[in-house]
């Protein structure tokens, strides 16, 4: 019998299939906090781990999804560029409720709002990536044209 998914997990993979997409959410017993975690859990490199970090506007306090590959560190200032205003990392109270998920769980889609969504170009390279599912130890994989077509995401330089 197949263990079921948790409520976060279940939802991210109704969102999937409501989108219309044959991915699966798959849980693991590791945690996939982090990039590499993630990375370790899905037998993949770290530049494949797609890391959803949220920023919040410092001028219109919107929140902002930036989508980028497990290897790089996000250059708050193009992103501020790209947003045309200032930006800083949101912190976990505006994460939950912007998103509806916790910080190191964050997934793509299924927010409870939705967000200006940059796409980091260095993932346009693989032919599979994975995303964060909901919680901390659940995680799915996506190429990275059904990541963009499913969070709207621009792509852009995010380093």
């Amino acid at each position: 019998m197949e263990k079921s998914l948790s409520p976060s997990s279940q939802k991210i993979q109704d969102a999937l299939i409501a989108l219309g997409y044959s991915l699966t959410v798959v849980e693991s017993e590791l945690h996939t906090r982090t990039a590499q975690q993630a990375a370790d859990a899905a037998g993949c490199t770290l530049g494949q781990i797609t890391k959803s970090l949220i920023f919040k506007g410092k001028n219109s306090g919107k929140p902002i999804l930036v989508l980028t590959s497990g290897v790089n560190r996000v250059d708050e200032t193009r992103i501020s560029a790209y947003a045309e205003e200032p930006i800083g990392r949101a912190d976990p109270e505006f994460v939950r409720t912007v998103t509806g998920f916790a910080i190191g769980g964050v997934p793509p889609i299924a927010h409870n709002q939705p967000m200006e969504t940059y796409l980091d170009e260095d993932l346009m390279q693989y032919e599979t990536v994975w995303a964060a599912a909901g919680t901390p130890n659940s995680i799915f994989e996506l190429s990275p044209d059904q990541l963009k077509t499913m969070t709207g995401g621009r792509v852009v330089q995010v380093k």
